[in-house]
């Protein structure tokens, strides 16, 4: 028997679906809040004179836009990682814990850290979006006619998260400054890991062993690809830092936009 038909059985279900919903449906919400929490008021950061970092208007909403790019970037790490090592469920767990970190870090009054902060929540989530809403399909068998209805569920979580961070982040940036508005932020990731870890039982393993796992005959490969990948984003940011003339916030922009940008040409 299924876990998702153990949970009916047994009567424990969240709006007639299996609990894990619930579990992954919380997790969501509260990371979607403080996603959109720290967009709502990351340019305003970048570009305050007084009390953020100072950036002219074009440069903050260039890295603006360069991190929502890398998140989506980053998003085809996180399914490899999911695929080939962690596990869908890990890979989500890890994703969740560099996002606080993030959060934290851009609590700090700080320049770099506040940088630090960008780049890890970028990562973390890239690590955890695609990966929780996968999981969402692996609670329910391929004929089950509530997959469509429980994707439903959950998007409500996500707009949930997504509308009411502007407002809470929003007032608490003007009451009490930028940074303990971005805590607010690590609080809302901290709750989606503690409703993750609480609700783990309710996934029934789903999502525990990666469903192509790396053998030892792949590693040499893997290792070979990682090695070039790094180096060749080494010689780009070096490339963008020369004509920069100098290491900042713009060859950081450069370099990324070009990366992206070569992907985007790649998968057209």
């Amino acid at each position: 028997m299924s876990g998702a038909q153990q949970d009916v059985g047994e009567g424990k279900t969240f709006f007639g679906h299996p609990r894990g919903l619930m579990t992954l449906f919380t997790t969501e919400l509260w990371e979607r809040f403080s996603y959109y929490g720290m967009r709502a008021i990351l340019l305003l950061y970048l570009t305050d004179q007084a009390h953020g970092l100072g950036l002219g208007e074009s440069l903050g909403q260039a890295v603006v836009s360069i991190y929502g790019a890398s998140v989506y970037l980053l998003s085809v790490l996180g399914g490899w990682f999911a695929d080939r090592v962690f596990g869908a469920r890990r890979t989500v767990l890890y994703g969740g814990t560099v996002i606080v970190a993030g959060h934290l870090c851009l609590a700090i009054p700080s320049t770099a850290p506040a940088y630090a902060g960008i780049a890890l929540v970028a990562l973390g989530t890239g690590l955890l979006k695609p990966n929780v809403s996968t999981m969402v399909g692996t609670l329910y068998e391929q004929n089950d006619t509530r997959r469509d209805s429980a994707f439903s569920i959950f998007y409500m979580g996500i707009n949930i998260g997504s509308f009411s961070a502007p407002f809470v982040v929003g007032f608490l940036r003007r009451e009490f400054g930028f940074h303990v508005a971005f805590a607010a932020a690590a609080v809302g990731m901290t709750l989606a890991l503690i409703a993750y870890l609480l609700g783990r039982r309710t996934l029934h393993g789903r999502g525990d062993t990666p469903p192509n796992p790396l053998t030892a005959a792949d590693r040499p490969t893997m290792i070979k690809v990682s090695s070039a990948v790094l180096v060749l984003l080494a010689v780009v940011f070096a490339w963008s830092a020369w004509r920069s003339g100098g290491i900042g916030p713009r060859p950081v922009v450069d370099a990324i936009s070009y990366v992206c940008s070569w992907r985007r040409s790649r998968t057209s």
